[in-house]
């Protein structure tokens, strides 16, 4: 049973974030991604930020500013505080109407759990980076333990979930139950829980030594990701809020997001696949020990995205052999010159400038004007939008990103 505290705390800020969802500005955004997303751009759109998992976010909300104690409220309370302290930011960030629950899944987590494997890690503390210390494969024989995860809901315990949010918000905001399957977004990419499954080094080494190994285990995860998927659809649970793309998911293409729609089939969705680890391997590697694997899962959604913190530079030709690719990452480390030249105004340009210079390492507006500036002169005439993410810290000055909005578009009204 809720106390009458946590009650009162979620419902206040649930009304807080239906008046900012219910403003008209909402619907100007939806319409503005809407055209975006489908290569009828007339000027590039700012996302500040996108979700609420960034470190930064604990220098805002850490745990002694949060004021439920139910652990489960104490969740939802942190993401409605940071939605609702992203409203004047200003950036074309959608709020839209509904709170979000997720489906309690049987399947064991992690990034090689669903695979019934596990890899052993090193955390240094809380947030931060970490290593693999021990792959879940260490040898080829291992790869005869994993096992393909069945999509597998817990329905008791996601509608307990379910009920005890909307007894809370109930008559302010819809709660969106995602249903979709564990292997979706990075866990459906194959390159992320393939580092964690051989090791990031040992994976290079096995395209050398190992090739024949490797495409087998390739082959097997490809093959496990779309059964997974499948399973997911064919008991209706893919509804069109489980599309992503890293960014606002609106196309004329597709129908709009909307919470608890019923089933929808992928052809239906967006679609998100990246490839950070494999951001050093050449496009031909990257072709072969990956892309042939990925299209097979990509090809069955309506439109796609690809790319994550990988430099994606050389390697734009080989992603056109994707015929439903419509959204690129081109991220801190990439040339946006030379991706802006090559992609045109055939997809969408994800642009991510390097965040420390943008907000996390002092703050120099000359420094971002100039990184700015530069930028959308090398891309004038593109599908556009930038990105402002990872963003590890604020120095304890969050007003930073309202005003790298400001300066921004500022900078987007001079050049663009």
């Amino acid at each position: 049973m809720i106390s009458p505290r946590d009650r009162q705390v979620i419902r206040d800020l649930a009304q807080e974030y239906a008046d900012i969802a219910a403003q008209p500005v909402q619907q100007e955004r939806r319409d503005l991604w809407r055209a975006h997303n489908s290569l009828r751009t007339d000027r590039p759109l700012v996302l500040a930020t996108y979700g609420y998992h960034n470190v930064w976010c604990r220098e805002v909300f850490g745990e002694e500013t949060l004021q439920c104690e139910d652990p489960f409220y104490r969740a939802h309370e942190r993401m409605l505080r940071m939605a609702i302290f992203h409203d004047p930011i200003g950036d074309d960030l959608i709020a839209e109407p509904w709170v979000t629950q997720g489906a309690s899944h049987r399947t064991r987590g992690g990034w090689t759990g669903p695979w019934g494997v596990d890899a052993e890690l090193q955390h240094p503390g809380e947030g931060g980076a970490f290593k693999v210390t021990g792959a879940a494969l260490k040898t080829w024989d291992d790869v005869a333990r994993m096992t393909v995860p069945r999509h597998d809901i817990d329905e008791e315990a996601t509608q307990r979930n379910v009920e005890r949010l909307r007894e809370v918000v109930d008559g302010l905001l819809a709660v969106d139950v995602n249903r979709g399957p564990v292997l979706w977004g990075f866990l459906a990419d194959i390159s992320t829980s393939l580092a964690y499954l051989r090791g990031l080094e040992q994976v290079m080494v096995d395209m050398y030594e190992s090739p024949e190994e490797l495409r087998n285990l390739l082959a097997f995860m490809r093959d496990g990701i779309l059964a997974n998927q499948q399973q997911a659809e064919a008991a209706g649970d893919l509804t069109l809020t489980c599309g992503h793309n890293g960014q606002e998911a609106y196309a004329e293409e597709l129908e709009e997001p909307t919470p608890n729609s019923g089933p929808r089939a992928r052809r239906d969705l967006w679609g998100f696949f990246a490839a950070q680890e494999f951001t050093l391997i050449s496009p031909a590697f990257h072709d072969e020990f990956l892309y042939q694997y990925q299209l097979p899962i990509m090809e069955r959604f309506g439109l796609t995205h690809y790319g994550c913190c990988e430099d994606l530079t050389r390697k734009i030709d080989m992603l056109r052999q994707a015929e439903n690719l419509r959204s690129i990452a081109v991220t801190p480390v990439a040339d946006i010159a030379r991706c802006a030249e090559q992609i045109g105004g055939d997809y969408v340009i994800s642009w991510r400038p390097n965040p420390t210079d943008m907000v996390c390492a002092a703050w120099d507006e000359e420094r971002i004007r100039r990184i700015i500036g530069e930028g959308l002169r090398a891309a004038r005439g593109t599908n556009l939008h930038l990105h402002l993410k990872d963003i590890e810290t604020v120095q304890g000055e969050p007003t930073r990103l309202r005003r790298w909005v400001e300066v921004v578009r500022s900078v987007i009204d001079e050049v663009w």
